[in-house]
């Protein structure tokens, strides 16, 4: 499963649950099919419905952004209503705006109101709807940064903030501790960036039903071929070629192995893409089921390099 709605989650379907799992757990669901294609169509519609109200627009994934509002004229609830409106506009599709005085607060706020919400803060607001969230909902905060805040018994936001910087220091490094004082506190300096140069393109999907590397070899290899092909796409789409391959795997026991290879040349056809990446497979063991498979092109450089002499002599596998 790809996503789930929100109806669907609150009956505890997630993100990249299994489609079995998701059916147990709501039976009268609707599966629908993936089209990254419509996907991605909308999100192109979606951005550009933005920059004709600003220009100054940063892409952050396929269906969220940041926008510099700060020479727009109208109040902040009026400008939200104005890019509502725009997308809705283009795209048929309701979406969540946050406004605020940085790009940390305006995440936390664009997720406060979803569905189809507006939610305004400015630095007063922070003891009232900041400090009480989960100290996870900051940007930046993962799962392991989260589980050493509980053992030191910091949940929420406000009770990071309320932790001296210099003991934040010691626990968590001078950087990251320092870093961590300054979100919980609501302060970010970074800039909306309007363009910047990708590091790496990748392509992945979760399967519906596990997968065996023996018993479902054929399939396994299509699926493979298919996500180097759309990754070379992306790759010629977008004007780059990569030197360093690299595959995801997780297993149906939940764990993730990533493992590359960085060749000579760079590279950025799909018959390449995928004979580096087969070679990264044959360091994986493929005993156990797979449940998840991606493949990642790093390195990136503009297109124009030849392509791999050892790329092309590398084997394959999954076929």
């Amino acid at each position: 499963m790809t996503t789930a709605t929100y109806e669907a989650r609150a009956l505890g379907v997630h993100s990249g649950m299994p489609a079995m799992k998701a059916a147990r757990l709501a039976p009268d669901a609707v599966l629908l099919p993936v089209s990254f294609e419509l996907y991605r169509r909308h999100s192109r519609l979606f951005k550009d419905a933005l920059r004709t109200i600003s220009p100054h627009i940063q892409d952050i994934g396929i269906d969220e952004v940041y926008a510099d509002i700060t020479l727009l004229d109208g109040a902040s609830h009026a400008i939200a209503q104005r890019l509502k409106a725009v997308v809705f506009e283009a795209t048929g599709l309701t979406c969540s705006v946050g406004i605020a005085p940085n790009k940390l607060l305006a995440k936390l706020s664009s997720d406060m109101q979803k569905p189809d919400g507006i939610t305004v803060l400015d630095m007063a607001d922070l003891p009232s709807r900041i400090w009480p969230l989960p100290a996870r909902r900051i940007n930046g905060i993962g799962p392991k940064a989260a589980a050493r805040l509980e053992s030191l018994g910091i949940s929420t936001i406000g009770e990071l903030a309320a932790r001296d910087k210099v003991w934040l220091m010691e626990q968590f490094g001078r950087s990251h501790g320092s870093w961590l004082h300054d979100a919980a506190h609501g302060r970010d300096e970074r800039p909306v960036l309007t363009h910047s140069e990708p590091v790496s393109m990748s392509r992945e999907t979760t399967f519906e039903r596990n997968l065996h590397s023996v018993r479902d070899r054929t399939e396994l290899g299509g699926i493979f071929t298919r996500l180097c092909e759309q990754l070379a796409a992306d790759l010629r789409r977008k004007g780059y070629a990569g030197r360093t391959i690299g595959i995801k795997l997780r297993f149906d026991d939940f764990r993730t192995v990533t493992r590359d290879l960085t060749l000579h040349e760079v590279v950025a056809d799909a018959t390449a893409i995928r004979q580096a990446a087969g070679l990264c497979l044959k360091r994986v063991d493929l005993r156990r089921a797979l449940r998840l498979i991606g493949v990642r092109v790093s390195a990136l450089e503009r297109a124009g390099a030849p392509v791999s002499a050892q790329a092309q002599q590398s084997a394959l596998d999954f076929d």
